[in-house]
């Protein structure tokens, strides 16, 4: 069992695409998949086929229900069934915008994802946390709450730039509040082999991390099929699952698994 975090403080990286694509992915080698959308922007739960806002429960309510201790609402009380029976999804809408003060004042406040998931760790094969574009405590939390985080990164030199503050947050986590956290690796998205600035910021990177990161071999294009498929409520592997794209993360999802 893992919890896989998918994480980047920077938004349009492609973390959604991602966390979908790859429980799509690793649902086709027969592993059962929690799908965790810890983003207030519900983008994941969009891209899985439900309307954030005609949902009564979601992550939100289990959170508040965490925070207090009242046993109101568990994870099992809000997980939806996708159209993959070895997928499964835990929602989210505009109310976990709320959660980041909610957790200011509780008690133990970066661990409560890590509580809030307990019960169901053992009922799937990986967890899948979508996260939202910031380090607050939300971002703080699926960091505490995983064995694994993956860095989706643009193929570019500013995004590149700002990979140094994610590391030293990733870093300051696991020396005080999860030692077992590893980097999976870093993942190119939106890359263009046509343009030289992609494939050196690519290389320098490589050198850069090599041995200490591993930067993964899948490099993912840039696509217009990418936008399409979170409007038919779908991953990019079922929607297109010829493309390009999803042969990059069917890719992705073999380095993950080995």
């Amino acid at each position: 069992m893992s919890v896989i975090c998918i994480a980047n403080h920077k938004g349009g990286v492609g973390k959604t695409t991602t966390a979908a694509a790859l429980a799509q992915g690793l649902s086709e080698h027969g592993k059962r998949v929690l799908l965790v959308d810890w983003d207030p922007q519900g983008s994941l739960t969009i891209t899985m086929g439900f309307n954030p806002e005609s949902l009564k429960l979601t992550v939100y309510n289990v959170l508040a229900s965490t925070v207090s201790n009242d046993g109101a609402v568990s994870i099992q009380d809000v997980i939806l069934l996708t159209s993959n029976p070895n997928i499964d999804l835990a929602p989210a809408n505009i109310e976990l915008s709320q959660a980041q003060l909610d957790l200011v004042g509780a008690s133990n406040r970066e661990m409560v994802l890590k509580e809030m998931l307990q019960p169901v760790r053992s009922s799937y094969d990986f967890i899948v946390v979508d996260c939202l574009p910031s380090l607050g405590l939300l971002t703080i939390n699926a960091l505490a709450a995983a064995d694994q985080v993956i860095i989706p990164l643009q193929a570019d030199f500013l995004a590149m730039k700002g990979l140094a503050l994610l590391l030293s947050t990733i870093i300051r986590i696991k020396d005080k509040l999860n030692p077992d956290l590893e980097i999976s690796g870093i993942l190119f998205t939106m890359t263009s082999s046509r343009t030289l600035h992609s494939q050196e910021v690519i290389e320098v990177t490589r050198k850069a991390f090599g041995d200490r990161i591993r930067v993964f071999e899948a490099l993912i294009p840039t696509s217009v099929r990418f936008k399409e498929a979170p409007a038919s409520g779908q991953s990019i592997l079922t929607y297109a699952p010829q493309s390009a794209g999803a042969d990059a993360y069917r890719l992705l999802t073999i380095e993950v698994l080995k």
